[in-house]
């Protein structure tokens, strides 16, 4: 168990005493809990020994015991629950926890934690109560519609999970109090059309007057409106139909 678990430094947002990371401070002592994405045992049955809290994302994980005596943690799903048998293999049953290649998961199966790259592990699709949807197979890949809408091409070699992430309901939870943010880390952040235009590209403008700039920028001077996906992003090419459009689709600035 001590391999699984190790106390988590904590820099507090700051490099060399410089604050890099807004809105940092800081919390409460955790453990980080090495999660596996790759799910490379292969062909080796797992009995699930616990479903965990942990503290470093909103997802729950399961705690797996392997048959070799190996424990490892992985994502836990909805429907997984103590007692269950889970495995990762090209030829495993199509059950909540079981890890396969996409090009053995039929059509409309309800999958989470999906590669990119072959054999890199998990990198999709792995945050609570988010699912992705298989769509169809189109040469050697296979159409995935993430949580976004957006359908994208994945090589059919890529591994994923199947089922929902579980803790769903995480969505509606209350926080309640500014000192439990204060806890887990997260300092106050305030609007930057409240303050002046030396701190914030927001700023400045006679009393409520809303973005004090032509066009609204990143704290770093970027545009922060319209388009802002790199022009020539190198995954472009595998994106068959765009996300849905969110409410920043109609902002007054686009």
């Amino acid at each position: 168990m001590s391999k699984l678990k190790r106390i988590l430094p904590k820099k507090s947002g700051r490099s060399h005493g410089t604050i890099s990371v807004r809105h940092q401070g800081g919390r409460k002592k955790r453990f980080i809990r090495e999660v596996d994405f790759k799910r490379d045992k292969r062909g080796i049955w797992a009995i699930v020994e616990s479903i965990e809290y942990d503290p470093n994302r909103n997802a729950n994980i399961a705690l797996l015991v392997y048959k070799d005596g190996e424990r490892r943690y992985i994502l836990s799903t909805e429907k997984l629950k103590e007692g269950d048998k889970v495995i990762s293999s090209e030829t495993a049953p199509l059950n909540s926890g079981n890890a396969l290649p996409l090009n053995k998961i039929p059509a409309g199966t309800q999958i989470h934690n999906v590669e990119i790259t072959p054999g890199k592990g998990g990198q999709i699709v792995k945050s609570a109560g988010s699912v992705a949807l298989t769509q169809g197979k189109e040469d050697d890949f296979v159409l995935v519609k993430l949580p976004s809408g957006e359908i994208r091409r994945v090589k059919g070699e890529c591994y994923a999970t199947i089922g929902q992430v579980g803790n769903a309901e995480l969505a509606s939870e209350r926080i309640g109090s500014a000192g439990r943010k204060r806890r887990m880390g997260i300092r106050p952040s305030v609007r930057g059309t409240a303050q002046h235009p030396g701190s914030h590209p927001h700023g400045g403008g006679e009393g409520r007057s809303g973005v004090g700039l032509k066009y609204p920028k990143t704290p770093y001077g970027k545009p922060a409106v319209g388009k802002t996906r790199k022009k020539k992003k190198y995954s472009d090419k595998y994106i068959v139909k765009g996300r849905k459009k969110g409410s920043h689709a109609r902002n007054k600035y686009n």
